[in-house]
């Protein structure tokens, strides 16, 4: 046998590995009218899938890698995320191993999914692109998403995007982008997403309760700032007994800051107002009149 093919049956034997190592954690989830669909164990008693797969809320089934069938509640779900966590009954899956670094073009990667009391299916590509913020087609902003050419099989959504060693670079869906083009929610956002869901029963997103639109920043105002930065958002509108308005912020402020980090465009803006700053007081960056100031706002929650 030629050093190639050697390297080759090397290469489809560690793929094989990979599959069985992952497939430990991909469970099948019973949870609508139509086929079943895929998720990842992200602990002992707790599986992540895609939220458009949970079409109801009772008699929810979780079939695991044994081929064991347990009952399963739905603890939180995110549409805009298009992710959902659920609770099994009598716990005992294996909890996936998120990846050590995040997924990079060109890297070879393996789709898996478990869509049928058969077992594992598997799907063979490399990250064809990482983009990101983006807004979804389910009212959300990823922050980041990957995008590959693996074929995303009937059921594959709520399933998980491996690395040749077996380990998780994000969760596959087919329920964000137009037209049901799968991309795939990286392993920190979609455990991010996890961990929220398990604490609150959602995702907490900041408000701050302002209409706002994009200007340029003059290079005088943007010396005066101390920084280039050649955006900000022109302050079109204050909700009264806002967050905002409440803060001191008023029509006509040009915000250009918030919580340390610069602010150039509305997506930016959501991103940075989700989670972790709901209910807290952070500082605003303004221009206003030209000239910059610094105000205290405590950001509220999006109900």
């Amino acid at each position: 046998m030629s050093s190639e093919q050697n390297l080759l049956a090397a290469l489809s034997d560690a793929m094989v590995e990979a599959v069985a190592r992952a497939g430990e954690s991909v469970v099948l989830v019973d949870a609508r009218r139509r086929f079943p669909a895929s998720g990842i164990a992200y602990s002992s008693e707790l599986a992540l899938t895609a939220d458009h797969v949970v079409e109801r809320e009772d008699d929810i089934y979780i079939q695991l890698a044994d081929g064991s069938r347990k009952s399963a509640t739905l603890v939180g779900r995110d549409p805009g995320a298009d992710l959902a966590l659920l609770r099994v009954s009598g716990g005992g899956l294996t909890a996936a191993e998120p990846a050590l670094e995040p997924a990079r073009v060109g890297q070879l990667v393996l789709a898996l999914g478990r869509p049928t009391e058969e077992g594992i299916q598997a799907s063979l590509g490399v990250v064809s692109a990482v983009g990101g913020p983006a807004r979804t087609g389910r009212g959300g902003l990823l922050e980041k998403f990957l995008r590959t050419d693996t074929i995303p099989y009937p059921g594959f959504s709520g399933g998980p995007l491996i690395d040749a060693a077996g380990r998780v670079l994000g969760l596959n869906t087919s329920g964000l982008a137009p037209g049901g083009m799968a991309l795939t929610l990286p392993t920190q956002l979609a455990w991010q997403t996890a961990e929220a869901l398990a604490r609150h029963g959602r995702v907490r997103r900041g408000y701050l309760g302002i209409r706002s639109q994009p200007v340029m920043i003059p290079a005088a105002q943007q010396r005066s700032l101390g920084r280039e930065q050649e955006t900000g958002l022109l302050l079109i509108g204050v909700e009264e007994d806002s967050p905002a308005a409440s803060g001191g912020l008023l029509i006509g402020d040009i915000l250009v800051g918030l919580a340390g980090e610069p602010i150039i465009d509305p997506d930016q803006l959501l991103s940075r107002l989700a989670g972790s700053l709901v209910g807290q007081s952070v500082m605003v960056e303004i221009l206003r009149g030209g000239q910059p100031m610094t105000i205290q706002v405590t950001i509220g929650e999006r109900k």
